[in-house]
């Protein structure tokens, strides 16, 4: 007899997991600047769990808890939770995989290939910045997990994915012929600085236009038109046909710029904006809570404003994670998102 399914057999059927992922920002000085941050989920949950998860995930979160011995304020935000970000990152990861696997197929090598192979990205120029001040080492670049007296994970591999175009360097006889690799960043501009490419404007780069400047049309108010010509009671016909045809004839958002790229919000979008006070009479003190969503490739910034006070401790951030049935985690592929 077929086993029934049954909802206690669908809860059962989830991986056991570590829910609460804890993390500390380092503050400066008050009066010295914003201190930015960022996280990969993947990375934390790969090393809190024990197991590998690609980045190319939309991870979902329960919500936040931060907690501060100094009032302050925290923005916390990701990338864009838009059908292009998902389309770019989609697109940009089939040319990765596509170049690599040609050139393993080339050489014959099928079997040399990493075991945890995966792409992997930056957020935006400023995480590109932070990862360069400290050679590309992702374990330093994002803020890695720690236990519950703040005792941090030794982090594992975690490398950024590299593209390369095969004919860009010019040689001494001005032939395009010499290599070049770049690394990949979701927001902003195309090219950070020579060695890193934007995604998102890097899609809108690619694609053909919705429409013409002007969409064609045929001259509905012709005499060979005598569909209209059906309901002409008077002489006004031509002013409601402007009114139908000429208004609203474009795109309500611009052709050219794309959500995310170069020049249409060029910043990660915001999620949300919470204060730790000190006063007794409001209700976050020393704590207060971040909103729940999806974060997509698991990666979020965040940036604290210290307003006064010594300081005595880092940022204490709880992230609350989702059980669900991607290997213990509410997620889904970026390819579905």
């Amino acid at each position: 007899m077929a086993r029934k399914s049954t909802k206690m057999s669908r809860i059962k059927n989830i991986e056991p997991s570590p829910l609460t992922i804890s993390i500390k920002i380092p503050v400066p000085e008050p009066g010295s600047g914003i201190a930015s941050a960022y996280v990969d989920l993947s990375q934390c949950a790969s090393l809190i769990a024990r197991r590998f998860y690609r980045q190319g995930l939309n991870w979902g979160i329960a919500g936040m808890k931060i907690s501060s011995s100094n009032p302050g304020t925290l923005v916390v935000s990701k990338i864009p939770n838009t059908w292009v970000a998902a389309a770019a990152w989609t697109k940009a990861f089939n040319h990765w995989n596509r170049q690599q696997m040609d050139a393993v197929d080339k050489a014959g090598a099928e079997s040399a290939v990493a075991r945890f192979r995966d792409f992997k990205v930056l957020a935006d120029p400023a995480h590109l910045l932070a990862a360069q001040a400290v050679g590309y080492d992702m374990n330093l670049t994002n803020l890695l997990p720690i236990d519950f007296a703040g005792n941090a994970y030794a982090g594992g591999e975690w490398q950024l994915s590299e593209i390369v175009i095969p004919n860009l360097v010019p040689d001494a006889s001005g032939s395009l012929v010499d290599p070049f690799d770049f690394k990949l960043h979701m927001v902003g501009v195309n090219n950070v600085g020579g060695v890193s490419r934007g995604i998102i404007e890097g899609y809108a780069d690619s694609r053909a236009y919705p429409q013409s400047p002007d969409p064609v049309s045929p001259d509905i108010g012709s005499d060979d038109n005598w569909l209209q010509r059906m309901f002409d009671v008077g002489a006004d016909h031509e002013e409601i046909l402007d009114n139908a045809t000429d208004r609203n004839d474009d795109l309500p958002y611009p052709q050219v710029n794309y959500p995310g790229g170069e020049t249409q919000a060029p910043q990660l979008e915001l999620h949300d904006i919470s204060t730790v006070y000190s006063s007794s009479a409001t209700t976050s003190v020393a704590a207060t809570r971040i909103k729940g969503g999806n974060m997509p490739c698991g990666l979020i910034r965040f940036d604290w404003t210290q307003q006064s006070g010594p300081i005595t401790q880092e940022i204490l951030i709880q992230i609350d994670m989702i059980p669900g049935s991607h290997r213990g985690y509410l997620a889904e592929p970026m390819q579905e998102m």
